[in-house]
């Protein structure tokens, strides 16, 4: 049986007007095609529809029983195209911590209040897992701030972002002007763990350049980094993003290095098989 909902349309149609001639008006079809569709469905179910009357089609209890599910059929077809006119399908993110926490509430903040219709997922991990939720299709895009190797994913350039080395005030290294590489040597550090966006960047750019440098701790987010810190564990290296508030009312000091620039690119990822919505395309518009 393949009914279609061409036939249920114009069956609905001529049970309304009882005549194919209107049916035809109404649905920009030829008479001819109306009949034909008519009889096709009358054929596939194997019984009629209507009682012939004169000229005039009258619904007869085969039509009666089967207008309420085709009217609920079309109806539910008009929803669905509606649907996807609309892109009114959840949004599914996920982001790597300083993205997802310190980026992406503003971005949401502005998309939502145009268009609150429209849900947003969002799924805020180290990069390594935000990866693997874009591999295994749980996120739509992922956003993240190291570098993805995946060749099933395609990763464009998104932001720039800048990273900062810090302390307490307390520290010595807060008075002191002209820090050199070999300071950075000498101290303990806090940093992210492994798997993070902002602990590959850091091994790549900069503890490459301090062989012999001390992990005093490792932690699983930057809050719990900048805590560490600001109350004399050691020095760290955020996102200038994530440590803006507590630099401007001197909770904790930048650290800088003559010479020495910590910048990084961030990445959007999706899936080299997934479909770009236009609404995520919309709410991209946003992230800039």
């Amino acid at each position: 049986m393949r009914i279609t909902l061409r036939q249920l349309e114009v069956f609905t149609e001529v049970q309304k007007s009882g005549s194919t001639t209107q049916a035809s008006q109404q649905l920009a079809l030829s008479q001819s095609a109306v009949s034909a569709s008519l009889t096709d469905l009358e054929n596939q179910l194997n019984v009629q529809l209507f009682d012939r009357v004169g000229k005039r089609l009258v619904t007869n209890e085969h039509g009666r029983l089967l207008y309420p599910k085709a009217i609920a059929l079309l109806e539910q077809a008009g929803e669905i195209e509606q649907l996807f006119k609309t892109d009114a399908g959840a949004l599914r993110f996920a982001a790597s911590t300083t993205i997802g926490n310190y980026m992406l509430p503003e971005m949401l903040g502005a998309y939502r209040a145009v268009h609150e219709n429209t849900p947003v997922e969002l799924f805020i991990a180290n990069t390594e897992e935000v990866i693997k939720a874009v591999l295994e299709f749980r996120a739509d895009m992922g956003l993240i701030e190291g570098v993805c190797h995946s060749p099933e994913l395609i990763t464009e350039p998104w932001l720039e972002d800048e990273l900062v080395i810090f302390c307490s005030p307390d520290n010595p290294l807060s008075q002191k002007s002209n820090v050199t590489p070999d300071d950075l040597k000498n101290v303990a550090w806090v940093l992210r763990e492994r798997g993070s966006g902002t602990r590959e960047v850091l091994d790549q750019i900069l503890f490459n350049r301090l062989p012999g440098f001390r992990v005093e701790m490792e932690l699983g987010n930057s809050e719990a980094v900048k805590h560490a810190v600001r109350f004399g564990r050691g020095v760290s290296c955020l996102s200038r993003r994530v440590i803006a508030e507590q630099l401007s009312n001197g909770l904790l000091s930048e650290v800088k290095i003559a010479g020495l620039t910590l910048n990084r690119t961030l990445f959007r990822i999706y899936h080299r098989q997934k479909h770009i919505s236009n609404a995520l395309n919309t709410f991209l518009t946003y992230c800039r």
